[in-house]
């Protein structure tokens, strides 16, 4: 039985800097993530979605320190992902203060790490992440924070990482990253139909309307994006913002 859907704003921090990216290539820098971070505090977000996406192709460790600072911060749950390659790394996490810890090149490179830390930390706390990207009409995967990719499709990694014990599933669309333009619901829909996790859709949000669709239509448990909460307007202004609850009510996401 699940809860009322979740609006999950995902912050992408690069060397303590906050960043947006554009089908995970072009990158504007938006400032202070721990800014950020104290405003959403202000909105009542539901949940919050750290990805740090310089670690894993520069292969470093992720920075616990800024992360610490972050947890410290946050009054709502919050989800980390980036450069996680061993049950040490989601300990430390963990303790650091954040609930969930999201894996995507390692349910490729290192299934067994994946499976030792659900059963060590309950897969409540494992969240398995597919970047997927339409190449030739089909739907590919792609890894290393969309620097490689696989030929295996969402569809069957989703299924990998459901029975590797993930509690949860994030979808997300690269064409559509950035673009707010809307989410791809067919992509959607096929990853919430195949699983019986809850799964987060990610890429392409651009409005309230946006939201309603991916969750209504398209049976996501939760909406996240980047661009939707961080900009404003046509001309993307930088403005840290979200949905008030009577918004999300009005729009059918949340019952009244």
């Amino acid at each position: 039985m699940f809860t009322r859907p979740r609006i999950i704003p995902v912050l992408l921090i690069d060397d303590r800097d906050l960043f947006k990216t554009v089908q995970f290539g072009e990158r504007t820098y938006l400032g202070d993530v721990i800014n950020a971070v104290k405003i959403f505090n202000r909105k009542g977000i539901d949940e919050l979605s750290i990805l740090d996406i310089g670690v894993t192709r520069s292969h470093r460790e992720p920075d616990y320190e800024l992360l610490k600072d972050i947890a410290t911060e946050a009054f709502m749950p919050l989800s980390y992902g980036g450069g996680v390659t061993s049950v040490e790394q989601v300990r430390k996490l963990l303790a650091i203060g954040f609930e969930k810890v999201i894996i995507n090149t390692g349910l490729i490179h290192n299934p067994d790490m994946v499976c030792k830390a659900v059963t060590i930390f309950g897969s409540q706390s494992i969240i398995g992440s597919i970047d997927a990207k339409l190449v030739n009409g089909e739907y590919k995967c792609s890894i290393s924070d969309g620097q490689e990719l696989i030929d295996i499709s969402p569809l069957d990694l989703v299924k990998k990482a459901e029975d590797m014990g993930c509690g949860e599933i994030i979808i997300n669309s690269i064409d559509n990253d950035g673009m707010m333009n809307g989410y791809d619901l067919k992509l959607v829909k096929q990853i919430s139909d195949a699983v019986s996790v809850p799964v987060i859709a990610c890429g392409g949000a651009g409005c309230i309307k946006d939201l309603e669709q991916v969750i209504n239509q398209a049976g996501a448990h939760a909406a996240a994006g980047g661009s939707m909460f961080v900009y404003y307007g046509r001309l993307k202004a930088v403005l840290i913002t979200a949905p008030s609850e009577k918004e999300l009510i009005e729009a059918g996401i949340y019952k009244d």
